[in-house]
């Protein structure tokens, strides 16, 4: 992994992916800006990284409406070399029996956080020709996910966007990754997965895998595993087989006495 700058920011650092992309980019001599909304657990995730590089830490709101002018005052006049846009928020059942606050706050923590984020960051970076942004998405980004509707679609914007602005940021010196990941045995996961899917990994493998992927291409599939089955439902399969198929996986997540909706 090159370097890209001093300092590294992650959005939603409390636990699973952003607590071992934290450990991972600490390993590599990043000092560390860690956001996520839960204050006490995020100083925990801090605690033992601050043995090996400074660390800074700030309990805030993700889809707050002051994020810009919260994040900016963090940032200060700080080196930022790595953004990882981590935070989501995974409102789970039958759309029409979901509040509308709780689809809301998922557009605003997926979508709206990492557009301010890197609104943020990106125009020091072009200027000093070098840095790094990852957009966390999800195979749910490729085809749309029944019973995880607008979390598929907020990870399908976070795709696309991050593959414009890796073709718009390169020839500055910009790398700019998004990651589509399976099965992680983060703790939110663990929560709701009743049984180990096929293709699980632990977060520090799509950790590993992401900040060895930078510069290499806009998109990142960890695992073997996960992009042979991704090929086969992208490429050979009809798309209406494809939403049946990833329909009887994502179903298996709500409760049991869910799993007819519309019963």
């Amino acid at each position: 992994m090159r370097s890209y700058g001093e300092w590294a920011v992650i959005a939603g650092a409390s636990e699973g992916l952003g607590a071992a992309f934290a450990e991972g980019l600490a390993s590599r001599g990043y000092k560390l800006i860690l956001l996520a909304r839960r204050g006490e657990v995020l100083d925990a995730v801090a605690a033992p990284l601050r043995q090996r590089v400074e660390v800074l830490t700030k309990a805030i709101d993700l889809s707050s409406p002051t994020l810009e002018a919260e994040v900016a005052d963090v940032l200060g006049t700080r080196d930022i070399g790595v953004l990882v846009c981590n935070a989501a928020h995974a409102p789970l059942g039958a759309f029409e029996q979901m509040a509308l606050a709780d689809k809301l706050r998922a557009l605003d923590v997926n979508c709206r956080s990492p557009v301010t984020l890197s609104h943020l960051v990106l125009p020091k970076m072009i200027e000093k020709k070098r840095g790094a942004i990852v957009f966390m998405s999800s195979l749910t980004a490729f085809q749309g996910s029944a019973f995880l509707a607008i979390y598929g679609a907020t990870k399908s914007f976070n795709l696309s966007l991050a593959e414009a602005l890796w073709a718009e940021t390169k020839p500055h010196g910009v790398d700019v990754l998004g990651v589509c990941a399976g099965a992680t045995r983060t703790p939110g996961y663990l929560k709701t997965a009743k049984s180990k899917a096929p293709g699980e990994l632990d977060p520090g493998q799509v950790v590993d895998e992401t900040l060895a992927a930078l510069g290499r291409g806009p998109l990142l599939i960890p695992g073997a595993f996960n992009r042979f089955a991704s090929f086969v439902l992208r490429r050979l399969m009809p798309r209406t087989s494809t939403v049946k198929v990833m329909a009887a996986q994502t179903v298996k997540l709500l409760p049991t006495s869910a799993r007819d909706p519309h019963r």
